[in-house]
């Protein structure tokens, strides 16, 4: 797959405005300057026009900096995008492989992109306008003092020395916080979703002691962080008192006359004042910068760590583009199954052709789920071939020719209509209560005043396993594709229902490859052909 790049553009927005809050810095100490001079010189008009420029500045430069935070925030949420692009399909197709943590996708998912927003919003802004604005402002001190922009240049390199290596330790600190953060996550949502079990089995004390580590380790780890931070924004603020200290004293000297040594410059009061008003802003983007560094340990920990996820993950199916008038049929070859702790299922082959059904069957854990997974691309294909229409293809690379019901059917928060037409948000209502009749929903729908209307939630409260079944097989209707792909359809369901549905699913095979795995006897018995799993 596309690795995550580790900074996606975010584009030029935000330094533009940071670049013109400089430029109205120096207007402010200007013009500070200016009604200085005029107010010594006693020409009270032109002082209180400086004035008004002075307040002027200083009102534009707080506009400037509230759109500067839009603008940021704008250009994090493009950047979080392009990530969240490339993840969020990594995340869905990946396989649960042995000891990994459902919680630890999810932290990949909600926290670690969540961490961007700062990194990319703020972070990143200010770190451009902190190698652009000094220089910018040590230029504009140069047209009234070239000495003080000589001493500021001069304090900003042993500054730039120490941040850098505080900032190897720092990167050290944020990678091991935000790996504690996400394991935290991952433990956290996978002992939820398992509270019945741990509770039925008296579990608590030690799951309890677990998150207590876990959570002990995020704090050791935000600790080492804060030390860090503590130690960069002394170094700065050391610097920086140091380097308006330096201009001041050369300043003053220079006007007293008392510098025990030659300059090749005469300053007066006017561009003392201004080269010295100005001074202080010179370090004010690194101080910036330096409160938004934790936000940068942590945005680059969490793309470090998401880059990490995506490597970890199965390689993206390359999506063909397949008409499905060439769909003819579906033709597994040798296929084996592969797991990342050895574990094998297989070799499989089957052929089905367009106008028929076949039924996998054999018992329990004998490898029909894993089967329809891998066609797929659920489960991982490590040997073998899976054609479609005699071309060769990679599981889950043709899916949209195949039309799947599994076991386990997502739901989400909405309507019963919203949950049919996931594979087709744009379906028209009269193709969804068709295929949720012809799935055999017609009973729920007449039992609930508001039909497809009735709103559900994602555990599909109110709802039997049967009637959840149904939605799947009806969300696979819907997109009326030539392979139809069905695991254990008529579960849950009573005697008539599922002789309705067997009825449905023999018409549907008329013009389409279907594929079930059962054990119902009577859709054994109306498939074409019975294909026996051991």
């Amino acid at each position: 797959m596309d690795h995550i790049s580790p900074k996606p553009g975010i584009g030029s927005g935000p330094l533009s405005w940071w670049i013109l809050d400089a430029l109205l810095a120096a207007l402010f100490s200007f013009a500070l300057a200016a009604t200085l001079h005029f107010l010594l010189a006693g020409t009270s008009y032109l002082s209180l026009v400086w004035a008004g420029v002075m307040a002027a500045a200083a009102g534009a430069r707080a506009w400037v900096q509230a759109r500067v935070e839009d603008s940021g925030i704008a250009a994090a949420g493009r950047a979080k995008a392009v990530v969240r692009g490339r993840l969020f399909p990594a995340l869905l197709r990946a396989r649960r492989a042995p000891g990994r943590l459902l919680g630890e996708d999810v932290a990949a998912a909600v926290d670690q992109v969540g961490a961007l927003t700062a990194y990319f919003g703020r972070f990143e802004p200010l770190r451009r306008a902190a190698i652009v604005s000094p220089l910018l402002i040590a230029a504009m001190v140069a047209f009234a003092s070239p000495v003080s922009a000589a001493i500021l240049i001069a304090t900003l390199l042993p500054f730039g020395l120490g941040m850098a290596l505080a900032g190897g330790a720092a990167r050290r600190a944020a990678d091991a916080q935000v790996s504690a953060l996400g394991r935290l996550s991952g433990l956290f949502v996978d002992r939820v979703r398992s509270l019945p079990i741990i509770l039925a089995f008296a579990g608590e004390d030690r799951v309890a002691r677990q998150v207590d580590a876990a959570v002990q380790e995020v704090a050791d780890r935000t600790y080492g962080v804060l030390r860090i931070a503590f130690l960069s924004s002394g170094t700065l603020e050391f610097f920086s008192a140091l380097s308006v200290a330096l201009v001041a004293v050369y300043c003053g000297f220079q006007l007293l006359g008392l510098l025990p040594f030659a300059v090749p410059e005469h300053l007066d009061l006017p561009r003392a004042f201004f080269a010295l008003a100005l001074a202080p802003e010179f370090y004010l983007p690194l101080r910036r910068l330096a409160a938004a560094y934790h936000d940068k340990q942590l945005g680059e920990a969490a793309l470090a760590a998401i880059e990490a996820r995506c490597a970890s993950l199965p390689a993206e199916p390359v999506i063909a583009i397949v008409d499905p008038q060439d769909a003819h049929g579906l033709a597994i070859e040798q296929a084996v199954i592969g797991y990342e702790d050895g574990t094998t299922i297989g070799p499989f082959s089957l052929t089905v052709d367009r106008g028929e059904m076949v039924a996998l069957t054999g018992p329990t854990g004998s490898g029909k789920s894993s089967l329809l997974g891998m066609i797929v691309g659920l489960a991982p294909l490590s040997s073998g071939r899976l054609r479609l229409g005699g071309t060769d293809m990679r599981p889950g690379a043709f899916n949209q020719v195949i039309a799947w019901a599994g076991q386990h059917v997502m739901l989400l928060p909405g309507t019963i209509a919203d949950n049919i037409a996931m594979a087709w948000p744009d379906a028209p209502l009269d193709r969804i209560s068709g295929a949720a009749l012809r799935a055999g929903l017609a009973g729920l729908l007449g039992s609930r005043p508001e039909g497809l209307d009735t709103v559900i939630d994602a555990r599909g409260s109110g709802l039997s396993g049967g009637e959840r079944r149904r939605i799947g097989i009806a969300r696979a209707l819907l997109v009326d594709r030539p392979v139809l792909v069905l695991d254990e359809p008529t579960a849950d369901l009573d005697r008539e229902t599922a002789d309705a549905l067997i009825a449905m699913l023999k018409a549907v095979a008329v013009e389409r490859a279907v594929i079930v795995a059962t054990h119902d006897m009577s859709l054994i018995v109306a498939a074409n052909r019975e294909v026996a799993i051991r």
